[in-house]
């Protein structure tokens, strides 16, 4: 917590036992977000609701019940990016892409089609039943109202992308906007012609880069900016014709941090292999010091990676721009907000949501935005949609809408807080069954919780919580035992809750979409080295991945990139390629550790920052060095300095 925070309470986390403190600054943030309403007559002693001066009432959000870690887990296990297949459009009939694989219940209709006017959401509209638990309800409503096959607007020729906006000519693209011929990425904007990329922004004939802002012509960069011409580049600011270098600004003609003139430069390199290239920066990363702080710039009191132009960012990862957020991610230009993963633009007071953005007051809301403002429950709610409550589908400036039933401004103010009052009695008996057997537990209430994973419509290893937290299957010597419907945290398999018992499971999904026919299947290794080889035929065959045998092909599009880079055919499959690439980013994890540097607290008072109690021995150097909070696990061999002591090393 910062330095102006006080701890209130320590709780322990009802999913996985650890300990999580609520601070003052919490309780205030939950207080800011809770809704109000006029007075309806309801008894104030009813917990959590609080008579404010103007005589209406504010129904207060209590604090979690699960620690920030389980609680983003929840929340991711709604997204899935990546996992997508054919199926049939139920409105049209036509073969369509979608993130719902054919044997999910649902009605999917093509994106364009859901947008339409061919379909209308209040034709699923119900009363509220206050026998019923509001999630048993909900869920209901939202197995019923038909899904938009892929989170896409305005895309053109890229029909194989996800949660997408303005792009093109782009493939198996996900979380990305405005780019043009992109292929294989995840969190790529504003660029083109880049591949197999994880979070670039800016740039252009880039590859294989992870976090590359304003790159031209980059191969192989981490965590770079301004850069061109450049490869095996690692935390460079401004260079260019650099190859395996770290830590560098405004350098030119530099191999593995030595500086030569241009036309030595030039004869080296000739004289390197790629393999050497890759030993040599491998070898240079490993003894150069990393920032505390991951790609953090232009930022004020802040605890996270990827961070710039912020002020009073705490626990979060990939904001810009933003103020006051805390335990939130992939967040841009937003204020007041905690607990929110993906999309994140343009948001304001909004908690404990995920996939929103352009709107305020968004609480308890998955995949709503587009000028949207004051929701609670919603799910895919779109374009305009203002104060509803558990409404799913809603995308032509709905208000005042329950469960997708119309009500008067009037009639939604008296009922809301009834259901908001209802939520907060904890049922006498378990509701209908989901995740830990029920999606409403004996005694337990629903108001402040998040959807329970069990309301998802993923499999839990299709979703980006596999990413972040992942889970996978035991298996046994003859492979996995029986059939899996659901997982647990430990990776232990059930085919039915009963077999789970009260243990808390998320759905599996088991579908393998059809492989295309293709002329034949080639092994990784049979592979000619020299893209100069490889016939052009190859856009007729598969290629086995050299790991997890999986076939994949080659698209027209990426051959033509590869020959222009003078680049090798991929051996891996695009899925292992992302699971390679998230291996190198730190986790969205902090950790108590000491700065390595040998000086660090000469250089603290040589600066006049110097307070005995913020230092202590560092067991792998026998200094003394100042205490920080980083991504970099302790245990972790690379050198860790905090911002004094790395600013006075590479500045």
């Amino acid at each position: 917590m910062f330095e102006n925070e006080k701890v209130l309470e320590t709780k322990i986390c009802k999913h996985c036992g650890v300990n999580f403190d609520i601070t003052d600054k919490d309780l205030e943030f939950y207080e800011k977000v809770s809704p109000v309403f006029p007075n309806p007559g309801v008894s104030f002693s009813t917990p959590g609701v609080k008579l404010l001066e103007n005589g209406k009432i504010k129904y207060l959000i209590p604090s979690p019940t699960l620690c920030p870690d389980c609680r983003q887990q929840r929340r991711l296990s709604f997204r899935n990016e990546k996992t997508i297949t054919f199926r049939t459009c139920d409105l049209t009939g036509k073969r369509i892409f979608s993130m719902y694989s054919p044997d999910k219940p649902y009605k999917v209709y093509h994106y364009e089609d859901w947008f339409s006017d061919k379909w209308n959401p209040f034709n699923y509209a119900r009363d509220f039943d206050f026998s019923r638990s509001f999630f048993e309800q909900f869920h209901d409503l939202d197995i019923s109202v038909p899904k938009m096959s892929l989170s896409n607007l305005k895309v053109e020729n890229s029909d194989f992308v996800s949660q997408v906006g303005y792009c093109k000519n782009c493939y198996l693209i996900f979380n990305a906007e405005e780019d043009e011929n992109c292929y294989y990425g995840k969190d790529v904007f504003f660029s083109r012609y880049c591949v197999d990329s994880f979070g670039v922004g800016e740039s252009e004939q880039c590859y294989y880069c992870i976090r590359c802002i304003q790159c031209f012509y980059v191969e192989y960069g981490m965590y770079s900016y301004n850069c061109r011409e450049c490869k095996y580049i690692f935390s460079c600011i401004g260079c260019k014709n650099c190859i395996g270098c770290v830590n560098l600004n405004n350098s030119e003609y530099c191999i593995f941090n030595k500086r030569y003139s241009k036309e030595e430069y030039f004869l080296k390199i000739e004289t390197l292999s790629s393999n050497q290239i890759k030993k040599g920066y491998d070898e240079l990363l490993q003894k150069s010091p990393r920032n505390y702080l991951l790609d953090v710039k232009n930022s004020e009191n802040i605890l996270g990676d990827l961070i710039s132009g912020s002020k009073n960012i705490y626990q979060c990862f990939q904001v810009a721009g933003s103020k006051d957020i805390r335990y939130s991610t992939n967040i841009v230009n937003s204020e007041d907000i905690m607990d929110v993963n993906y999309f994140g633009i343009n948001l304001q007071k909004s908690y404990e949501s995920s996939v929103v953005g352009h709107g305020n007051n968004l609480n308890f809301c998955f995949d709503c935005w587009d000028n949207v403002s004051n929701l609670i429950y919603c799910f895919f709610c779109i374009n305009g949609v203002k104060n509803c409550f558990g409404c799913v589908g809603l995308h032509s400036n709905e208000q005042y809408c329950i469960l997708n039933k119309q009500y008067t401004k009037e009639e939604y103010e008296k009922l809301v807080p009834k259901i908001i009052e209802h939520m907060m009695t904890p049922p006498q008996s378990p509701s209908i069954e989901g995740e830990s057997g029920a999606i409403v537990k004996q005694g337990e209430q629903e108001w402040g919780e998040f959807f329970p994973s069990s309301l998802s419509p993923f499999g839990y290893n299709e979703t980006v919580a596999q990413e972040y937290y992942p889970i996978n299957p035991e298996v046994s010597k003859t492979g996995l035992e029986g059939e899996i419907n659901y997982i647990d945290r430990e990776g232990n398999i059930y085919n039915t809750l009963e077999e789970a018992g009260k243990r808390p499971v998320f759905k599996y999904s088991t579908y393998e979409a059809p492989f295309p026919k293709v002329e034949k299947i080639i092994p990784a290794s049979k592979l000619p080295e020299n893209i100069a080889d490889i016939p052009d035929n190859i856009l007729n065959w598969a290629i086995e991945c050299e790991v997890t045998k999986k076939p994949f092909r080659i698209i027209k599009e990426e051959l033509s990139f590869y020959r222009k880079h003078n680049l090798p055919i991929p051996r891996r499959h695009p899925d292992q390629r992302h699971l390679d690439r998230m291996s190198l980013r730190n986790p969205r994890k902090l950790f108590e550790r000491i700065c390595d540097c040998l000086t660090c607290e000469e250089n603290h008072k040589n600066i006049g920052k110097y307070k005995e109690e913020e230092f202590e021995i560092n067991i792998k150097t026998g200094k003394k060095g100042k205490k920080i909070q980083t991504t970099y696990a302790p245990e972790r061999e690379e050198i860790v300095y905090c911002e004094e002591c790395y600013n006075k090393e590479v500045y």
